[in-house]
């Protein structure tokens, strides 16, 4: 064998070599670059982009879980937050119901009390009625009293004359010795 100078070859085949090597225009890329290309960075990068794609997915998971876990805290707590407002839902019920129950109470308590005001007024002025009728019915008789009294004595005095005087006066006399005599 020869030396590679000594291998015959075609001026055709020099610009083929000539042209071998790594193109970067873009435009220009042939398939054999494409392949060569790819082959490395599969290659040499299938360790970076397997590390890659591994912590994308730890990142992607723990992202998943971490959202799973704020959904159950959420849900907890808006399970707890729907309880809590149940639960004030019923005690505002019942401080409605109580304050009705006691607006009624008091309301029934008020009319009572005006019912005993109004039946105390009414035998306070039953009372004083009864009172001004007796003290006029005391006045009334006073006042016919005065009048008999006064009428019987101006009868008296009228009809009275000094003889009728006398015989009235002996009369009474003669009453007292005889009760004076039986008592002796």
């Amino acid at each position: 064998m020869g030396s590679v100078s000594e291998i015959p070859a075609y001026s055709s085949d020099w610009t083929l070599a000539a042209s071998i090597g790594l193109n970067t225009n873009i435009s220009e890329i042939n398939l054999i670059n494409l392949i060569l290309v790819l082959g490395i960075l599969f290659y040499y990068g299938r360790g970076v982009l397997i590390n890659f794609l591994e912590n994308r997915e730890r990142t992607i998971l723990n992202t998943i879980q971490d959202a799973e876990e704020r959904h159950e805290e959420a849900s907890n707590k808006l399970q707890k937050a729907r309880i809590r407002l149940q639960q004030a839902k019923i005690k505002a019920d019942e401080i409605r119901i109580n304050g009705l129950t006691q607006m009624d109470r008091e309301q029934r308590d008020l009319v009572d009390a005006a019912d005993e005001d109004l039946k105390g007024l009414e035998d306070s002025k039953n009372y004083a009625i009864r009172f001004e009728k007796q003290r006029a019915i005391e006045q009334v008789r006073r006042q016919v009293s005065r009048l008999a009294s006064e009428r019987a004595l101006e009868s008296l005095t009228s009809r009275l004359d000094n003889q009728l005087h006398l015989r009235m006066v002996d009369y009474h006399i003669g009453l007292f010795r005889a009760i004076d005599n039986k008592s002796d």
